[in-house]
């Protein structure tokens, strides 16, 4: 029995030697080199806009008199907010690259991507919808990519231009259902995103971009639904701007938001108090995105958007308690985002609200206080969340 252990022992021990990792970084990452040997031998590489302008059709290749969009779509002015273009499955290969300009990890990013490539100086960016989970575990911030973009498709969901795969939403259980129900973008399978995504190089966060941008060169462009599409996902900072404690509402705009009371239970943003002042309650599931605003000294307002399903989706407005009284905008300073213009009602006229910053998480906030209030000019300003 001695020898017979004595043997496994020997085998198992001889096993993992036998199993260690050789680990190649050139077989991991493509060179600059392999990224021009493996285009040139297969295909083209576009630049993001040059892919947008050559395949990407006002009205897509899905619409038909049988295969519709969503009926919230158009409106009938030859303008969709909805389009799916697919792209060839064969042929020459179609690559463009890009480098990662979002995470996953403060959730407000679910599934997706914003890609970042530098052309001229100058930012172009597109999102990719991917199912695929924690994404950023393989595909983090500063990763830079090469997708073949062949057998996928290009379209616009809530006029936001994105790589994608045709998917058909028949969820009658929607809100408004009935003008939800049709074609539109998908997010594209995982083993598609790990067959068509090719890292180039290492992470390296440090070669993103960010245009410093005020508030009122966000909203110049607020009319122009079709010139929005090459804004939308680009990087950008803003200087100089707080929370102002107000939520957009639909019918009324900008309208202040309500503190907790623990008392009358107002404020609590787990009942759908859409008016809570935290950064998104919630909407009981029906999953879009909540938007709380950021002023300047000049009064220009915007929007940050976050999901209710974000790690920080509880957490207070910058405020201070002063006399009794909530008090917001004594936390000023700099926001860091992805610019976007979400319209996904083509019934609806085009105004400033359908442009907000999302932010990753709260490490995209640098504000601190201004001395107005009872805390310190300079003071950092610490993140709270809300406890029933």
């Amino acid at each position: 029995m001695k020898a017979r252990k004595y043997l496994i022992l020997a085998i198992l021990a001889a096993g993992m030697t036998a199993c260690t990792y050789d680990v190649q970084p050139e077989k991991l990452y493509l060179s600059e080199e392999g990224v021009a040997e493996l285009v040139a031998s297969d295909g083209k590489l576009y630049t993001i806009n040059e892919l947008l302008d050559t395949f990407m059709t006002e009205e897509g290749n899905y619409l038909s008199d049988t295969s519709l969009y969503r009926t919230r779509a158009t409106n009938g002015n030859g303008i969709y907010l909805y389009s799916i273009d697919t792209l060839p499955s064969t042929g020459p290969g179609i690559y463009i690259r890009g480098r990662v300009a979002t995470d996953d990890y403060g959730g407000n990013f679910y599934k997706a991507l914003v890609i970042q490539q530098i052309v001229d100086g100058k930012q172009q960016c597109m999102r990719l919808s991917i199912d695929l989970g924690s994404a950023s575990g393989m595909y983090p911030r500063g990763q830079e990519l090469l997708i073949r973009c062949n057998g996928l498709a290009i379209g616009r969901y809530a006029n936001q231009p994105q790589l994608c795969v045709p998917s058909y939403n028949n969820n009658t259980n929607a809100n408004k259902a009935g003008e939800k129900v049709g074609w539109n973008p998908g997010r594209i399978p995982a083993p598609l995103c790990r067959k068509n995504f090719k890292h180039i190089g290492t992470p390296d966060e440090s070669k993103l971009q960010y245009d410093e941008v005020t508030i009122a060169e966000c909203i110049a462009n607020y009319t122009d639904i079709v010139g929005a599409r090459k804004i939308d996902g680009r990087l950008v900072i803003l200087k100089n701007v707080w929370f102002d404690g107000k939520y957009n509402d639909q019918k009324n705009g900008p309208t202040l938001c309500v503190h907790y009371n623990s008392e009358t239970g107002e404020g609590n943003p787990e009942v759908a108090d859409s008016n809570a002042d935290v950064f998104a309650p919630t909407t009981n599931n029906m999953g879009f995105p909540q938007s709380r605003c950021i002023t300047d000294a000049s009064g220009k307002w915007t929007l940050v958007s976050t999901s209710e399903y974000a790690k920080y989706a509880h957490y207070y407005l910058p405020y201070e308690e002063i006399g009794g009284k909530i008090v917001y905008g004594t936390y000023k300073g700099t926001i860091r985002g992805i610019l976007g213009y979400y319209m996904d009602n083509a019934g609806y006229d085009p105004d400033q609200a359908k442009w907000a910053i999302s932010i990753c998480d709260l490490g995209d906030l640098d504000l601190k206080a201004d001395g107005s209030g009872n805390v310190p000019a300079g003071t950092p300003w610490v993140p709270e969340e809300w406890v029933k």
